[in-house]
């Protein structure tokens, strides 16, 4: 652990413990501080740890910058462990105090493609430069690129797993909804009562 990690880590340990949950914790690394040790941020002991034990307190860890290592925190581990879904239950409860009232949704978000591939070109590159010409100018010379794949294997593979949550929670409606006033290509907006 580095960065924040070890103080995040310990104040949530204490948290967990707190609750009289007894946990047998076991510690593994990741981040800038392996690196020289391991060759890489994210070891493959540390992804065996987290197979093999399937849980894991991912705090956050420290990429080292500009040596071609992709963000740790999200795309590395959630590709190589197939953590393709973010879900966040939204709702509001009687007698806490809300902006909002009568809230009860479910956020079912892809998790690995997108910008999370980290397909980048710096300023000036061969590549930039090349993607550049190949979009008719839209993007201005000197520009530094950022590409975000959206794969149809990825969006049927989420959108599946939207609806069987729907179902399988007995939710009412299903709503799937993109960037679509920004994106002409990559676009899905819909709602389906089920």
């Amino acid at each position: 652990m580095d960065g924040t990690g070890p103080e995040i880590a310990g104040v949530t340990m204490r948290v967990v413990e707190a609750t009289g949950v007894k946990i047998d914790w076991e510690v593994t690394q990741a981040g800038v501080d392996v690196t020289a040790k391991e060759g890489t941020p994210l070891p493959l002991s540390t992804l065996d740890f987290i197979r093999k034990n399937k849980v894991v307190l991912k705090v956050p860890i420290m990429t080292p910058i500009g040596v071609g290592f992709r963000f740790v925190n999200v795309a590395a581990i959630r590709k190589e462990l197939d953590l393709f879904v973010c879900l966040r239950p939204c709702k509001t409860y009687n007698g806490v105090k809300s902006k909002y009232e009568n809230i009860d949704l479910v956020v079912v978000r892809e998790n690995t493609e997108d910008l999370y591939v980290g397909v980048e070109y710096s300023e000036d590159s061969k590549e930039s430069q090349e993607i550049v010409r190949l979009s008719n100018n839209k993007s201005r010379e000197h520009s530094a690129i950022s590409i975000k794949p959206i794969s149809s294997f990825a969006t049927e593979k989420i959108v599946r797993y939207a609806f069987e949550y729907a179902l399988k929670y007995n939710r009412k409606k299903s709503h799937r909804r993109y960037k679509s006033e920004y994106y002409v290509y990559a676009t899905c907006s819909e709602t389906r009562t089920l």
